[in-house]
Formats: structure tokens, sequence, C-alpha cells
């Protein structure tokens, strides 16, 4: 891999090898320069940027903006969503996101998700029911990963049980589309945009006991003033992001765990025997293999340099989380994975203003997941060589498209008593 840093905006890296094994890309990509030019999957240019206090200060620096008002004309073709799904944190700076962040992030607080604790064992437990009761085989990602989310997000924001199953498809086709049926991506966004509408209007005029009903009483509310108010499209995409951002990487960092613990039978023993270690572990699970490789793009409202490359206004800069969070300069012996090491400040759930807002949920539930499973499976194992995996191919997700497990069964354990 070339450092475009010194061969140019027009010697654009390929990115193939950041798809295929990613993190030995990265750190390529670390030793040869902090900046590199790259092209897209979607053909856009973008700046990447991949060393550690590189990455910690850019997720800080005001003048790289969310908002896709400062791109440069031409230079980014991302989502084009309708805006009713789109005016949501991940496009917005201050004062607006100041104004939206506080108005809903009493809800992820950490003492209101760990009064979820108890209700996400519970669903927990009744997957893992039904993972047992078909046997000693499972696919852990359709049975369990990809189902806790789902059911967490869902009770949390009040959507119907019978409209879950129509959302996990929509947001599948959004995460990995189809170049060749670029329809499915444009029905898929019709298709929410017209849930979401109805949910709130449905929710409007009967509520729950739910976010959602709560968001709406936000909005709604007469005697609020514009500061602790929000605009429709505002409650629309809020409530698309929260669920959009608090299914999908939740999935993949329960997979990308289990699967880690998995290839360590002693560690996964060590979490068995001592609970109360889940927490750090889940955090350098975060840092030595997360679902999220690429922080949210960000636009230079001025031309700024980052690690000594200059960086034009408008273009497209991507954060390079999964390489930072391996850099050698900040985490020494990066790629051995070690809960006892400092983990203080790694960066996978970003840092600054746009620190995670689901943090302390994702946090909570990844650790109840993994503690349950590992507890109920004491044998669990691979079902298939690790090599035959399959395995998300993007720069935004990563994470595992399916991982069969095996365990001895209970009648399989009284036989061989």
């Amino acid at each position: 891999m070339q450092n475009t840093a010194e061969t140019g905006p027009d010697a654009p890296i390929d990115v193939t090898p950041l798809l295929d094994d990613p993190h030995p890309a990265y750190a390529a990509l670390r030793e040869a320069g902090p900046v590199h030019r790259i092209t897209g999957a979607d053909g856009s240019p973008a700046w990447l940027v991949t060393r550690y206090e590189d990455v910690r200060r850019a997720f800080a620096d005001p003048r790289l903006s969310l908002d896709k008002r400062h791109a440069a004309p031409g230079g980014y073709r991302g989502f084009a969503l309708p805006p009713a799904l789109d005016a949501n944190l991940l496009n917005m700076d201050p004062p607006d996101h100041t104004r939206v962040r506080r108005l809903v992030v009493k809800a992820f607080s950490p003492g209101r998700v760990d009064a979820l604790r108890e209700p996400v064992r519970r669903v927990a437990d009744a997957l893992l029911d039904a993972m047992e009761e078909r046997g000693g085989r499972a696919e852990l990602m359709a049975d369990y990963a990809g189902q806790l989310p789902i059911i967490v997000i869902c009770d949390l924001l009040g959507i119907p049980q019978r409209d879950r199953r129509d959302f996990r498809a929509w947001t599948d086709t959004l995460i990995t589309p189809d170049p060749t049926r670029p329809q499915l991506m444009k029905e898929a966004i019709g298709a929410m945009l017209e849930f979401f509408t109805g949910l709130i209007a449905t929710k409007r005029a009967d509520p729950g006991d739910d976010l959602l009903s709560d968001l709406i009483a936000v909005r709604d509310d007469a005697t609020g003033t514009a500061g602790d108010r929000l605009t429709e499209d505002e409650l629309t995409s809020l409530a698309f992001l929260i669920l959009f951002a608090g299914y999908e990487n939740v999935v993949h960092l329960i997979g990308n765990a289990t699967l880690a613990l998995l290839e360590r039978p002693e560690l996964c023993d060590r979490l068995r025997r001592n609970p109360a270690e889940l927490p750090s572990a889940v955090e350098e699970f975060m840092r030595h293999d997360g679902p999220a490789p690429l922080a949210i793009r960000r636009f230079p409202k001025e031309d700024v340099e980052i690690g000594g490359v200059r960086i034009p206004a408008g273009e497209s800069v991507l954060l390079a989380v999964a390489s930072a969070n391996r850099d050698r300069a900040r985490f020494p012996d990066p790629d051995t994975f070690d809960h006892g090491r400092d983990l203080a400040g790694h960066l996978a759930l970003g840092h600054g203003i746009h620190y995670c807002l689901g943090a302390p949920l994702a946090r909570m539930e990844t650790e109840t997941a993994l503690g349950a499973l590992i507890s109920r499976f004491p044998g669990l194992r691979l079902g298939v060589p690790a090599d035959a995996l399959q395995r998300r191919r993007g720069l935004r997700a990563h994470g595992l498209i399916s991982l069969p497990v095996a365990w001895e069964s209970r009648a399989e354990q009284v036989f061989e008593a």
C-alpha cells in the first residue's frame, strides 16, 4: 500500500486488503503514513486517518463537521435518505446536535440502562431455551446475536412484535446493499419511512410506556421552548437512528466477542468462573475487534492538516477506529487480546461530543448476552472450522454473517455419564 501523503491525491490506495483482512492491512497503513487517500465502495474519494492520536484529536476537532452541507459539491455520494430519516445526530453539529442529544440522552443513562439488565437477561435466557430445545447445534448469529438486540431496542421504543421481522430485512439491505439491484435500497428506505411515520401517528394517538412515546410527548409539548423541542423530521429520524444503530452494532459486537471466546477456551472458562471480569472483557472485545471500523464521515469546514497532510475543505475524512485501536503507540502488543490492559481511551465508541449515545446499553446487552451464553453452554465450540466462517465484507461493518456452534446436549451428557 502506498502512502498518499507522498504520492498525492490522484493515487488512491486499493482498499481490497481492508475488506479481506482488515487488521493487518490497517497495520501496514499505519506504518506507511498517518493519512491516506482512498476511494470508498460507493466511488466517493476520502481521506483515511489511521493513527490513534490523529484519530482521537480529529474526533474532537470542531473544524470537522458531520453536516453534509459542508461537503464539497460532487465529492460525497452517500445514502440518499429523505429528510425525515436524515435529520439525525449523525448529520448534526452544535447547536442542533446539542439540543437533540440533550432531549434523548436520559433514556440511555447508566442508571436507566441498569434497570433493564434483568429484562434483557430474561430475553437472553428465552432465546437460549429455544436453542437448547433444538439440540446440540445452532447458528448463533441468526438464533441469538441477531435476535437479542432487535428485541431489546424494539421493546425500548415500543415497536410491535409483528413489525420486527420487516425491520431486520430492511436494515440488512441498507448495510449490505446489492450494487446490481439498486431498487432494493430505494424500496427499503421508502418502507422504513412509511413504517416510522405510521408508528409515530399510532403512538401519538395512543401513547405507551416506551421511549418513542416519550419523544413524541417532547415534540408535541406546546409549553416547551425552541431549545426543548424536536422538529417532526428530527423525531422520525431519531427513532430511525436509535433502532438502526442499536441493532446492527450490537449484533456484530456479540458475534465477534463470542468468536473470540470460542477461539480462547481458557478465557471463556475464566469469565465463566469470574463474571465480574465481563465488563473489562467487553471493553477489550470492542478495542480488539469492534463492529464499526470507521467513524461516520466528516467534512472540514476549512483546509485542515492531519498528521502533516493537508486536507482541503469539504472533502470526506474517515477516522479509522479499528486502526487507531490497534496502534502500538497507544496500546502495547495491540494484536493480543488482554482485558487486563489499560483500556482507557479506546475509540470503539467514539470520543468527544459525538461519543456513542447508546454506549451504556450496548455494553450491558453484550455483557448480559455473553454471560448468559457461557453459563448455559460450558462446552460451547465452533461448529465449523474457523476458516469456513462467513464474514461481512465492507469498510463500515465488521462482523460475521454466520457463526455455527455446537455443544453437548443434556441427553449426550447423561449418556456419557
